[in-house]
């Protein structure tokens, strides 16, 4: 295959490579549909890529990497619907232009209907929603602290903005669930929420909404219970958001273990107990441990065998972590389940292996769902995965295709100074350390992937203004802190900037708090940039759902220096999902290589792969216009210290 087309969508860093592209472009009747590393949208020819129309959108809000838009039409209108920040935008898809008549000029505001007092107010939505009828289902991000507002999945009319149905996944009294949470527990616990996007059964009528865990991400002694509806698969009436059923797949969830991409809708060939062979639709969801969970679309009844297996109890005061967690028996994982000895990178070299040995003799390790605790404790896969926001694929034959990284990352937890994580300390260096060392280091030294860019020196690339409306508005991974007061965010940027800066220390009864906070997301590599695990760090695995057998996994991506010295390709981290061809093929980017590969589905082999102008952490779109077939990916890179870029890449056969 060769180049088509490239388009340039304006708005990428490439000075501090802050900026990213995670968009699955939608394409319908020859025009293409995405969102550029500006966070605007825009419409393409998608034959030649020429522009049609881009947003200029400059509300006093930032918005997430955006994942893509919602395309609705009637027959007569069309509408693309494109959420900036905290608002949802219905455009006219002929001009990008908004339509009056949804909501307030054009947007509705996602916050609306959620504040409740000690909460945060920061709610965006970088995942679009799905459409049933004349509704458009939506789910939030919302923050992964104590005080986070609730995660409701709400349905909006598409032609006036108005809200028809709200499912809450936090519930009140006399809703189901209301007793697997503390008494009054929506008053005070956020989040549950549906940040990684839907599925929809059109003929069935039945959305349904994957949700991650409850805030505070690591600690629940503030929530005992199993926590519905948090960590679950939510099947929904699409029409009026009524629970059909669910499944929990992670109980009282402490590791962040959320579930990380949309479900899979597809039909499986099974034995009944008559013996006779029969066709079944089938919903299936991911977990960032590895595992794979497959039901009936209907019932909800599992298609494998699913055991709750007892686990270790927390050893930090007040928490109950709950004593079983579900195991599928069948698909077998995909990644491995722990980080032992044994599993120790062998290209290491003798003293490192030694250092890594030494540390993982101090640490909780070994196995999935072990509580964190005050010493070391090793997430493997790590704490955003095995499998991403990407999520797999299903070809005509129900195989499934899923990418997945295993990394170890480690953390523990801690006590927040006067036993609150936010309210604030005395000094700015106390509350930078509560607030933002988790993510940055204790010493601002940054995540060594660079997922959590450094704050040493950071006065020579921002300024102080700069960092105050960062603090305050949010953008990219990094949430909104606005749990804080405007003293509180001025004492931490005066602290990153070399000033000694307090606040009095206050009580504020009304705010969320809990007793710990956790030491941050370390992704263990060692001085070269290598993760401290035995290859494969990347791979792709192919699974037949029909059996639940596994038939291939392959390494996805490389370090082509690693290559070079007569290393077998080791796989890479990578985020982004594939996109399947009933031609045999499967495409995919995702590798920090910042390749783009045409693979094989019977055997896992590499057909072709093509350089990209940065690394595409985002999902391919297939599409056709006048009998020609395209393949298009999003090349923002951006994450794992990668550069990033603002180019839509789009490949056709000569």
């Amino acid at each position: 295959m060769k180049v088509a087309w490239v388009y340039a969508s304006g708005g990428a860093d490439t000075i501090r490579n802050t900026t990213q592209m995670q968009c699955n472009p939608v394409v319908v009747g020859g025009v293409l549909y995405g969102v550029s590393a500006g966070s605007q949208a825009f419409a393409l020819d998608a034959a030649t890529g020429r522009e049609l129309w881009k947003t200029a959108f400059t509300d006093e809000t930032f918005s997430m990497t955006s994942r893509g838009v919602t395309h609705w039409t009637d027959g007569k209108a069309s509408r693309i619907f494109f959420a900036y920040g905290a608002y949802l935008y219905s455009l006219d898809a002929r001009t990008g232009k908004p339509v009056a008549s949804f909501g307030n000029g054009g947007k509705i505001n996602l916050k609306d209907g959620l504040s409740r007092p000690g909460a945060d107010d920061y709610v965006i939505s970088n995942t679009p929603g799905v459409i049933y009828r004349n509704l458009i289902i939506m789910g939030t991000r919302v923050s992964e602290n104590a005080p986070a507002l609730p995660g409701d999945i709400r349905a909006y009319d598409v032609q006036t903005g108005r809200l028809i149905w709200t499912f809450r996944t936090v519930p009140r009294p006399g809703e189901y669930g209301y007793n697997t949470w503390p008494k009054d527990g929506y008053k005070h616990v956020g989040a549950a929420n549906n940040w990684m996007g839907m599925a929809i059964d059109r003929n069935r009528g039945i959305v349904y909404a994957p949700t991650g865990s409850a805030a505070f991400d690591f600690y629940g002694g503030n929530r005992p219970g199993a926590n519905l509806f948090a960590n679950c698969l939510l099947a929904l009436d699409a029409a009026t958001g009524k629970r059909l059923w669910h499944y929990q797949t992670v109980h009282h969830d402490i590791w962040d273990r959320d579930i990380p991409a949309p479900p899979n809708l597809f039909t499986v060939t099974q034995t009944g107990p008559d013996g006779r062979l029969r066709r079944i639709d089938a919903v299936s969801v991911l977990s960032k441990q590895g595992f794979l969970f497959v039901f009936d679309r209907v019932t909800g009844k599992p298609l494998f065998p699913i055991e709750e297996r007892a686990f270790p109890a927390s050893d930090i005061p007040g928490e109950q972590a709950w004593p079983t967690q579900p195991i599928p028996l069948k698909p077998a994982p995909f990644t491995r389940q722990g980080f032992t000895e044994k599993d120790i990178n062998p290209y290491l070299s003798a003293e490192d292996r030694e250092q890594v040995r030494a540390e993982l003799r101090l640490a909780k390790t070994g196995g999935p769902f072990l509580p964190l605790g005050r010493e070391r404790t090793v997430f493997f896969p790590g704490t955003d995965g095995g499998p991403q926001w990407g999520g797999a694929a299903v070809d005509e034959n129900s195989i499934l295709y899923v990418p997945a990284k295993e990394n170890p990352v480690y953390s523990s937890l801690k006590e927040a100074p006067a036993g609150q994580v936010v309210v604030a300390s005395i000094t700015g260096k106390k509350l930078y350390e509560v607030n933002c060392g988790s993510c940055h280091g204790v010493a601002r030294e940054g995540s060594h992937d660079g997922a959590y860019p450094s704050l040493l020196n950071v006065a020579s690339r921002q300024s102080e203004p700069s960092v105050h409306q960062l603090l305050s508005k949010g953008r990219g991974m990094m949430p909104a802190f606005t749990h804080l007061k405007e003293a509180e965010r001025k004492a931490i940027v005066d602290f990153l900037f070399g000033k000694e800066s307090s606040v009095a220390a206050e009580a504020h009864p009304a705010r969320t708090t809990v007793p710990y906070t956790h030491t941050g997301y370390n992704r263990w590599y060692d001085a070269k940039g290598y993760p401290v695990s035995r290859p494969p760090w990347g791979t792709l695995t192919a699974i037949n759902m029909n059996t639940g057998t596994h038939l291939w996994q392959v390494p996805l991506g490389e370090y082509p220096e690693l290559t070079a010295k007569g290393i077998l390709p080791t796989g890479t981290d990578n985020y982004g999902g594939p996109v399947v061809t009933k031609g045999g093929l499967l495409f995919i980017a995702a590798s920090r290589d910042e390749k783009i590969r045409a693979i094989d589905r019977q055997t896992g082999q590499i057909l072709w792969q093509a350089p990209l102008p940065a690394a595409g952490y985002a999902t391919p779109s297939t599409y056709s216009v006048n009998g020609k077939q395209y393949i298009v990916i999003a090349c923002g890179g951006g994450k794992l210290r990668t550069k990033s870029g603002d180019k839509y890449m789009a490949f056709a056969l000569p």
